[in-house]
């Protein structure tokens, strides 16, 4: 009797042991591919094209340089040298005028957080992708004003800031310059070039 019972002992014992196995395995199974969702979702986060997502930024459209001795950018080694570009258009109508007379300083810094849009569509066209970005380098940001005009730097903030905002407090901050012009190309209020070091 106590041999059936020993014997009925270890058969339940072994059961155990073997649901408990392929608990642990489905939860390790789950663990692989669920849990560690969240902390690699975290991680993406933590990319420029994860943030662009959370920012729910569109980037433009990349249109062909009408001329032929234009081209948006160049790669030279690890750095990528961005043409100048202007803000395009807005409810399809091109964003022109000078800051400080036909556009207040808001308008002027929310035209320059455009060319950044346009800035970005070009570096991930010609890499494939904004995670290749180690760091903006340089930035020389014009602004069409008025001759009494001084507050370029401000409105060059719509782009710097929307940099910070992609590639993060340290990669997304650059060297610098930001001066006013008489005059632009089609009138636009500003116009931004810079450099990029890539992968």
């Amino acid at each position: 009797m106590s041999e059936r019972l020993n014997r009925r002992q270890v058969l339940t014992h072994g059961a155990c042991l073997a649901v408990g196995s392929l608990v642990g395995w489905q939860l390790t199974r789950l663990g692989s591919h669920g849990l560690e969702v969240p902390a690699s979702a975290a991680a993406d986060e933590e990319t420029a094209e994860g943030r662009l997502k959370v920012l729910k930024l569109e980037l433009p459209e990349v249109k062909a340089p009408k001329g032929a001795t234009l081209v948006p950018a160049v790669r030279a080694g690890d750095m990528l040298y961005v043409s100048g570009h202007g803000p395009g258009s807005k409810d399809g109508k091109p964003i022109t005028g000078k800051v400080g007379k036909d556009l207040t300083l808001k308008e002027g810094r929310e035209a320059a957080r455009q060319v950044g849009l346009t800035i970005l569509a070009v570096v991930r066209a010609e890499l494939g992708s904004l995670n290749k970005v180690v760091r903006l380098v340089k930035t020389l940001g014009m602004v069409n004003c008025p001759p009494d005009f001084t507050q370029q730097p401000q409105v060059i903030n719509g782009f710097s800031d929307l940099m910070v905002e992609v590639f993060g407090p340290k990669n997304g901050k650059g060297a610098r310059s930001a001066v006013g012009m008489v005059s632009l190309p089609g009138a636009i209020p500003v116009e931004i070039e810079c450099i990029f070091q890539v992968k």
